[in-house]
């Protein structure tokens, strides 16, 4: 069946112009664009398999970036999916905290969070800024003169971004370029994002979010994951699962259902190239009663969300052309 689902994601997309080139099966010429491994296994295996296909080993200490989730929310990659990976490379799920209202604000109040999930029982957990954050170059000082995340990124030699695809309530959409952004960000980190480089206090961030004030936090955004890529000397793994797909992100405790059928686990180490053909996958689905496509389209087009891919493209962090390599 999700064979069956992918090959109708493929032929819509097909039609609509995507960048990608499915039927590939060995090296492209560079001119094809960034290659995307996929699978429709979404499962303990499929997940090991697409990290295996990408052919870069995870070495030294090793930071697997998830989203811990809110309290509440049920669409977050599970404990029990995500484990394998996680003790297979030797790594740490890092996460930092929140600069909203919820569950997740307070270092006490998230590791509840982290224990109701049970990622405490598959690794260690690391909220990177409990104990301070630091300051990291950016590419772009448009708006933002540094990047700020939790401090305890500077203990990794490696990370695998391991993000859960699907719409956003501000970004429009959140993928790898999200979790390494937003994700990687302190608390502090987060505010000076979302207010396109003008707060660094948690509470008072939103006052910024205005309409026109958009496109400067999604180039904030991109800004910050590039900022990530390079701190980390390039040593990152890029791998969004898509399943669970509200429109809504999992740092909301009370989400929109589901919008589609699960599709896959798809992997680059372009983080540009990934976000590009998940969103191309998404958007190629065929509307039906089980596919909401027209909300997530809505969800995306009305935050403008792929001007994040564009503008990481636009500073060079990778490329918004690929083909797609199944591995199943």
């Amino acid at each position: 069946m999700k064979k069956i689902l992918f090959a109708a994601c493929i032929a819509c997309i097909a039609l609509v112009g995507c960048r990608q080139k499915t039927d590939a099966v060995e090296s492209q010429p560079a001119e094809e664009g960034s290659t995307v491994w996929m699978t429709t296994d979404i499962s303990p295996e499929g997940l090991i398999a697409i990290y295996n296909a990408m052919g870069v080993k995870a070495e030294g200490n090793v930071a697997v970036k998830i989203s811990t989730g809110e309290a509440g929310n049920p669409n977050h990659l599970k404990a029990d999916l995500i484990g394998p990976l996680v003790q297979l490379v030797g790594g740490h799920l890092v996460e930092c905290n929140t600069t909203y209202g919820g569950k997740r604000r307070f270092t006490e109040d998230h590791l509840k969070v982290i224990e109701e999930h049970g990622f405490n029982t598959i690794g260690g957990v690391d909220i990177m800024d409990a104990e301070g954050e630091m300051q990291i170059p950016v590419r772009d000082t448009t708006y933002m003169k540094y990047n700020l995340v939790g401090k305890n990124l500077a203990n990794y030699d490696f990370m695998i971004n391991l993000a859960h695809f699907k719409g956003h309530q501000m970004g429009g959409f959140g993928g790898v370029l999200k979790n390494a952004s937003i994700g990687v960000a302190s608390s502090n980190g987060k505010a000076y994002i979302h207010s396109n480089g003008r707060n660094l206090v948690p509470e008072d961030w939103a006052q910024y979010a205005e309409p026109e004030n958009q496109d400067k936090f999604l180039e904030c955004m991109a800004n910050a994951a590039a900022a990530v890529h390079d701190y980390m000397k390039g040593k990152v793994l890029y791998i969004a699962v898509m399943n669970n797909m509200s429109i809504d992100c999992d740092c909301n405790g009370n989400p929109t259902p589901v919008a589609l059928q699960d599709i896959g686990i798809l992997a680059s180490l372009d983080p540009v190239a990934l976000d590009q053909a998940c969103i191309d996958l998404v958007l190629g689905v065929e509307q039906s009663d089980s596919n909401d496509v027209a909300s997530m389209r809505e969800r995306i087009e009305s935050r403008h969300g792929i001007h994040t891919v564009e503008h990481a493209e636009a500073i060079g962090l990778g490329s918004r052309q690929y083909h797609i390599v199944s591995i199943d």
